[in-house]
């Protein structure tokens, strides 16, 4: 028997932010305040006018130059807790895959004690959270739908993954990722394709996983195997198609590249879009159709990925980076089956790494 995992509530379509107060009020959270995290770049956007702030609620101005860090969620808690004798009815997340982790990741050190740290793995969080609403303004990387909450701390970038990371309700607005530059949103619809490409080729997929992620696959294949930057319908499927993704790894697994991505990420500083596209890039072998397909995507929308990027680099942080990677074992296990300890040893994760 398999229990599958969905967000429970979704409202959906172009125009829909406006609606977010009617939301809120669906969940019937009675009195109390509301915490408000948003990307700092929709400043510019003109998003931040746009809340509806009641009488005792705040909103946080999330920097994202940098991936959400265990430090970073460990302070919002203080921050939310020193301001207010009381913790808040609800958590909204609204931004790009870093502002909703940091979202989920709150919503549950307000009511677990200690560090975020102590919680990034498997299945390790133990009282409710606080409900939470997440809101994409970019397509792609799925944690709309997703039990993980990805952060980097000192040792490690690992997720916090449990069922009490999910969202309890999330808004999705096309209208919302009209701002953003196309080669972000490349690396971010990208995040989205490998999802789907390590889920359907890996030994966790299910029927009813792999239909939403068909569709998925579909979308992107349409959208960036064509010249041109995105448009209307384009957006409005993304979103579609990055919630499908996020759903279909949320009940299977990610694999080889974001078990090697996560390195990158933690030891150079790279955002986890475009760490998953240097990684995808040398992966011919395990994923030989979708690699050759890949390609055609960067030359269609005119992407060069860095490259050497561990030339150089220090064995220390190599040794790190091989470490980081032997950790995700589930997606490992997803990727090679059962016995993936003597296939994917260290040294055939330092050659890898070494093409890169």
């Amino acid at each position: 028997m398999r229990i599958l995992k969905q967000v429970p509530k979704i409202l959906f379509g172009s125009g829909m932010f406006e609606k977010l107060g009617e939301f809120i009020s669906d969940f019937k959270l009675g009195d109390g305040y509301i915490v408000y995290l948003l990307d700092s770049v929709h400043k510019a956007t003109g998003l931040v006018s746009r809340l509806k702030l009641k009488k005792g609620d705040c909103c946080i101005l999330i920097d994202t130059a940098d991936e959400p860090k265990t430090e970073i969620i460990d302070s919002l808690r203080d921050q939310i807790k020193e301001k207010n004798d009381r913790l808040p009815k609800l958590i909204v997340g609204i931004g790009g895959g870093s502002v909703m982790d940091i979202a989920k990741a709150v919503s549950v050190v307000l009511t677990n004690e200690g560090s975020s740290r102590n919680y990034q793995g498997w299945n390790l969080v133990k009282n409710p959270p606080i409900p939470k609403i997440g809101i994409p303004t970019i397509s792609g990387t799925g944690s709309e739908a997703t039990r993980t909450a990805v952060l980097t701390g000192p040792e490690k970038k690992m997720g916090i993954n449990s069922e009490y990371s999910m969202f309890d309700g999330i808004l999705l607005d096309p209208e919302l990722t009209k701002t953003v530059r196309h080669e972000q949103a490349f690396y971010t619809g990208m995040d989205c394709y490998i999802h789907c490409v390590e889920s359907i080729n890996g030994t966790f997929i299910n029927n009813f996983v792999k239909i939403h992620v068909k569709n998925a696959l579909e979308i992107c294949r349409r959208v960036f195997l064509k010249e041109g930057k995105l448009n209307e319908q384009d957006r409005e499927d993304l979103m579609i198609a990055s919630y499908a993704g996020g759903l279909s790894v949320a009940n299977s697994e990610v694999g080889v590249c974001h078990a090697l991505s996560y390195g990158l990420s933690l030891e150079l500083g790279f955002h986890h879009g475009i760490a998953n596209c240097i990684v995808f890039n040398h992966l011919g072998e395990y994923y030989p159709e979708e690699s050759k397909e890949f390609r055609k995507m960067l030359k269609a929308n005119g992407i060069r990925l860095p490259v050497g990027v561990t030339k150089n680099l220090a064995p220390e942080k190599m040794g790190k980076m091989v470490g980081m990677a032997l950790k995700m074992e589930r997606p490992l296990e997803n990727a090679l089956g059962p016995n993936w300890k003597k296939i994917f040893t260290s040294e055939r994760i330092m050659e890898l790494y070494r093409r890169m």
